[in-house]
């Protein structure tokens, strides 16, 4: 046999990113959308391993981040996330967020494995993207690692099995903390964005996923945290990033 031989070679395990496209919140009024270090971090880390990353989107074309996400924002909220601003002053890497692919393009037998990134979007537009739950199903019934991050993880609130089971009903997940929605809300209360009978979320993801019969965890306020239930990884918020992508890294057999 050939040294050359092709089937010798291994080839690249294959990732496919998926982000919300912009949307408009139901509670605030705001225009929202993904977040990007959700995004960057899984990116920079899978592409460090070598892995082929394809962005998507559930109608692809452009998708547009939520603001304080982006390090250059006024807010200062992200200021400190220099791979993402890395990932945004990078011109190819950048056009991939402008010309996403749409998620009907998306083929089973292409890829390995499938993140799902959040943003405040997911929370107001994934109930309608049946494309996509039915995606996430077919990759998690294949024995396909699915991942699902920060508010991303509503995605699980909607995606049914072949049975008509909930997907996340007896899993063990993380998401988005009751603790950081009520921080995220008394944050917009201080600063009078929005009177205290008000919300930014109109449902929480914590509670959601309990009334399924998930088993949901987290690791308290603002901490790195993702977990691994069989092909099934969730990350806790926008600072799980990293810690997501390598629990794909190892269900995928890596290190």
């Amino acid at each position: 046999m050939s040294l050359k031989d092709p089937n010798l070679v291994q080839q690249p395990k294959r990732v496919a990113i998926v982000l919300a496209n912009s949307s408009v919140s139901t509670t605030t009024g705001w225009p929202v959308g993904f977040w990007w270090s959700e995004l960057t971090h899984p990116y920079y880390v899978f592409t460090e391993q070598g892995y082929q990353v394809t962005i998507f989107s559930p109608q692809g074309g452009a998708c547009v981040a939520d603001a304080m996400s982006d390090p250059n924002d006024q807010s200062g909220y992200s200021k400190t996330d220099l791979i993402s601003q890395g990932f945004i002053h990078t011109p190819e890497l950048k056009a991939l967020v402008d010309h996403t692919r749409a998620i009907s393009e998306l083929s089973l037998d292409e890829f390995d494995a499938l993140l799902v990134a959040g943003g405040q979007a997911p929370m107001f537009s994934f109930e309608q993207e049946q494309g996509l739950q039915t995606k996430f199903v077919e990759f998690y019934e294949a024995g396909k690692v699915v991942a699902a991050l920060c508010h991303g993880t509503a995605l699980l609130a909607f995606a049914r099995l072949s049975n008509g089971e909930y997907l996340v009903k007896g899993k063990t997940v993380t998401g988005f903390a009751n603790v950081e929605e009520d921080f995220a809300d008394q944050a917009v209360w201080s600063y009078g964005l929005l009177s205290r009978d008000q919300h930014i979320m109109l449902w929480r993801i914590e509670d959601k996923l309990k009334a399924l019969g998930a088993n949901y965890v987290q690791a308290g306020l603002w901490r790195s945290f993702a977990i691994r239930d069989g092909n099934l990884v969730t990350g806790q918020q926008n600072f799980s990033g990293e810690a997501t992508a390598r629990l794909v890294i190892a269900a995928l057999g890596g290190v």
